[in-house]
Protein backbone atom coordinates (compact mmCIF):
# COMPACT_ATOMS: atom_id res chain seq x y z
CA UNK A 1 0.00 0.00 0.00
CA UNK A 2 1.98 3.00 -1.32
CA UNK A 3 1.28 7.01 -0.74
CA UNK A 4 3.39 9.69 -2.32
CA UNK A 5 5.98 9.34 0.22
CA UNK A 6 5.73 5.92 1.98
CA UNK A 7 4.73 2.38 1.80
CA UNK A 8 2.89 0.18 4.58
CA UNK A 9 3.72 -3.32 4.52
CA UNK A 10 3.21 -6.28 7.34
CA UNK A 11 6.15 -6.32 9.98
CA UNK A 12 9.09 -8.83 9.29
CA UNK A 13 11.83 -10.15 12.03
CA UNK A 14 14.35 -8.16 10.51
CA UNK A 15 12.79 -4.99 11.43
CA UNK A 16 13.63 -5.26 15.10
CA UNK A 17 17.01 -3.45 14.74
CA UNK A 18 15.07 -0.47 13.44
CA UNK A 19 12.49 -0.14 16.00
CA UNK A 20 15.11 -0.64 18.46
CA UNK A 21 16.55 2.68 17.72
CA UNK A 22 13.36 4.88 18.39
CA UNK A 23 11.34 2.66 20.93
CA UNK A 24 13.36 3.57 23.93
CA UNK A 25 13.51 7.09 23.30
CA UNK A 26 11.97 9.33 25.56
CA UNK A 27 11.28 12.01 23.31
CA UNK A 28 9.49 10.05 20.73
CA UNK A 29 7.66 7.44 23.22
CA UNK A 30 6.67 10.55 24.99
CA UNK A 31 4.37 11.57 22.26
CA UNK A 32 2.69 8.15 22.29
CA UNK A 33 1.48 7.85 26.51
CA UNK A 34 0.51 4.87 27.92
CA UNK A 35 2.31 2.56 30.43
CA UNK A 36 4.29 0.19 28.52
CA UNK A 37 6.31 3.20 27.19
CA UNK A 38 7.04 4.47 30.50
CA UNK A 39 10.12 1.59 30.78
CA UNK A 40 12.67 0.54 28.92
CA UNK A 41 11.58 -1.82 26.20
CA UNK A 42 13.83 -5.10 25.71
CA UNK A 43 14.91 -6.31 22.17
CA UNK A 44 12.90 -9.58 23.28
CA UNK A 45 10.10 -7.90 24.44
CA UNK A 46 10.13 -5.65 21.06
CA UNK A 47 10.90 -8.79 19.13
CA UNK A 48 8.05 -10.90 20.86
CA UNK A 49 5.91 -7.59 19.65
CA UNK A 50 7.28 -7.86 15.75
CA UNK A 51 6.19 -12.04 15.88
CA UNK A 52 2.68 -10.84 17.29
CA UNK A 53 2.33 -7.54 14.75
CA UNK A 54 2.99 -9.70 11.88
CA UNK A 55 0.57 -12.35 12.96
CA UNK A 56 -2.88 -12.12 12.02
CA UNK A 57 -5.72 -11.11 14.23
CA UNK A 58 -9.38 -9.57 13.74
CA UNK A 59 -9.31 -6.59 16.21
CA UNK A 60 -5.65 -5.54 15.16
CA UNK A 61 -3.55 -4.47 12.24
CA UNK A 62 -0.15 -3.38 11.64
CA UNK A 63 1.81 -2.48 9.70
CA UNK A 64 5.61 -0.67 9.21
CA UNK A 65 5.57 2.75 7.69
CA UNK A 66 8.74 3.06 5.49
CA UNK A 67 9.74 5.77 2.75
CA UNK A 68 8.76 4.86 -0.82
CA UNK A 69 12.26 6.01 -2.31
CA UNK A 70 14.72 4.43 -0.04
CA UNK A 71 12.41 0.97 1.23
CA UNK A 72 13.70 2.35 5.24
CA UNK A 73 11.34 2.25 8.05
CA UNK A 74 10.60 4.99 10.04
CA UNK A 75 7.34 3.81 12.00
CA UNK A 76 4.63 1.98 12.84
CA UNK A 77 1.03 2.47 11.91
CA UNK A 78 -1.56 0.50 13.04
CA UNK A 79 -5.47 -0.25 13.44
CA UNK A 80 -6.00 -0.85 16.83
CA UNK A 81 -8.99 -1.71 17.58
CA UNK A 82 -11.27 -3.22 14.81
CA UNK A 83 -15.20 -2.94 15.39
CA UNK A 84 -16.46 -5.00 12.46
CA UNK A 85 -19.61 -4.74 13.75
CA UNK A 86 -19.96 -1.15 14.36
CA UNK A 87 -17.84 -0.54 11.34
CA UNK A 88 -15.17 1.57 13.06
CA UNK A 89 -11.43 1.63 14.14
CA UNK A 90 -9.00 3.37 16.54
CA UNK A 91 -6.13 4.14 14.79
CA UNK A 92 -2.45 4.96 16.09
CA UNK A 93 0.84 5.88 14.46
CA UNK A 94 4.58 6.73 15.23
CA UNK A 95 7.06 8.49 13.11
CA UNK A 96 10.14 7.02 15.34
CA UNK A 97 12.47 8.38 13.00
CA UNK A 98 12.40 12.25 14.43
CA UNK A 99 15.11 13.32 11.57
CA UNK A 100 11.93 13.20 9.42
CA UNK A 101 9.23 14.67 11.57
CA UNK A 102 7.37 17.78 10.28
CA UNK A 103 7.54 16.58 6.55
CA UNK A 104 4.17 15.31 6.04
CA UNK A 105 5.61 11.27 6.02
CA UNK A 106 2.96 11.08 9.05
CA UNK A 107 0.18 13.15 7.36
CA UNK A 108 1.12 10.67 4.45
CA UNK A 109 0.83 7.28 6.31
CA UNK A 110 -2.39 8.26 7.70
CA UNK A 111 -3.88 8.86 4.18
CA UNK A 112 -2.65 5.12 3.10
CA UNK A 113 -4.35 3.89 6.03
CA UNK A 114 -7.39 5.72 6.01
CA UNK A 115 -7.95 4.62 2.45
CA UNK A 116 -7.37 1.01 3.35
CA UNK A 117 -10.25 1.43 6.01
CA UNK A 118 -12.73 3.53 4.32
CA UNK A 119 -12.27 1.58 0.56
CA UNK A 120 -10.76 -2.09 1.48
CA UNK A 121 -11.95 -2.79 4.66
CA UNK A 122 -15.64 -1.05 4.31
CA UNK A 123 -14.90 1.15 7.63
CA UNK A 124 -17.56 3.77 8.77
CA UNK A 125 -15.53 5.66 11.28
CA UNK A 126 -12.22 6.21 12.33
CA UNK A 127 -11.02 7.35 15.51
CA UNK A 128 -7.72 8.19 17.21
CA UNK A 129 -6.55 9.55 20.80
CA UNK A 130 -4.20 12.53 21.14
CA UNK A 131 -2.69 14.07 24.24
CA UNK A 132 -3.12 17.76 24.43
CA UNK A 133 0.80 18.56 24.51
CA UNK A 134 1.54 17.26 20.96
CA UNK A 135 0.21 20.01 18.43
CA UNK A 136 1.83 18.85 15.72
CA UNK A 137 0.68 15.29 15.49
CA UNK A 138 -3.21 17.33 16.13
CA UNK A 139 -2.23 19.70 13.49
CA UNK A 140 -1.36 16.45 11.11
CA UNK A 141 -4.38 14.61 11.56
CA UNK A 142 -6.85 18.18 11.17
CA UNK A 143 -4.73 17.90 7.84
CA UNK A 144 -6.14 14.72 6.88
CA UNK A 145 -9.62 15.59 7.51
CA UNK A 146 -10.11 14.48 11.31
CA UNK A 147 -12.35 16.19 13.39
CA UNK A 148 -12.43 16.83 17.28
CA UNK A 149 -15.47 14.97 18.54
CA UNK A 150 -14.27 15.46 22.69
CA UNK A 151 -11.81 15.56 25.08
CA UNK A 152 -11.08 13.15 27.90
CA UNK A 153 -10.07 16.05 30.60
CA UNK A 154 -7.02 15.13 32.87
CA UNK A 155 -7.25 11.81 31.59
CA UNK A 156 -3.12 11.27 30.76
CA UNK A 157 -0.09 11.35 33.48
CA UNK A 158 2.70 13.44 32.18
CA UNK A 159 6.01 14.88 33.55
CA UNK A 160 3.79 15.26 36.97
CA UNK A 161 0.78 16.62 36.10
CA UNK A 162 -2.68 15.55 34.12
CA UNK A 163 -2.89 16.14 30.69
CA UNK A 164 -6.05 16.02 28.12
CA UNK A 165 -6.56 13.15 25.66
CA UNK A 166 -8.61 14.81 22.42
CA UNK A 167 -10.47 12.53 21.21
CA UNK A 168 -10.54 12.88 17.02
CA UNK A 169 -12.41 11.04 14.26
CA UNK A 170 -13.72 10.79 10.62
CA UNK A 171 -16.46 9.18 8.85
CA UNK A 172 -16.68 7.64 5.60
CA UNK A 173 -18.48 10.53 4.30
CA UNK A 174 -16.36 13.02 5.23
CA UNK A 175 -13.24 11.04 3.74
CA UNK A 176 -14.72 10.33 0.32
CA UNK A 177 -15.76 14.86 0.47
CA UNK A 178 -11.95 15.68 0.51
CA UNK A 179 -10.33 17.11 -1.85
Amino acid sequence: MEGKLVRLRAYEKSDLEAVMKWVNDMEVTDLLGGGMLTYPVSSLAEEKFIEAAAGSSDKQKNFVIETLAERRYIGAISFNVIDWLKRNAGLGIVIGDKSLWGKGYGSDAMRVLMRLGFDKMNLHRLWLHVHDYNPRAIASYEKCGFKREGVLREEHFRRGKYCDTIVMGILAGEYRALP
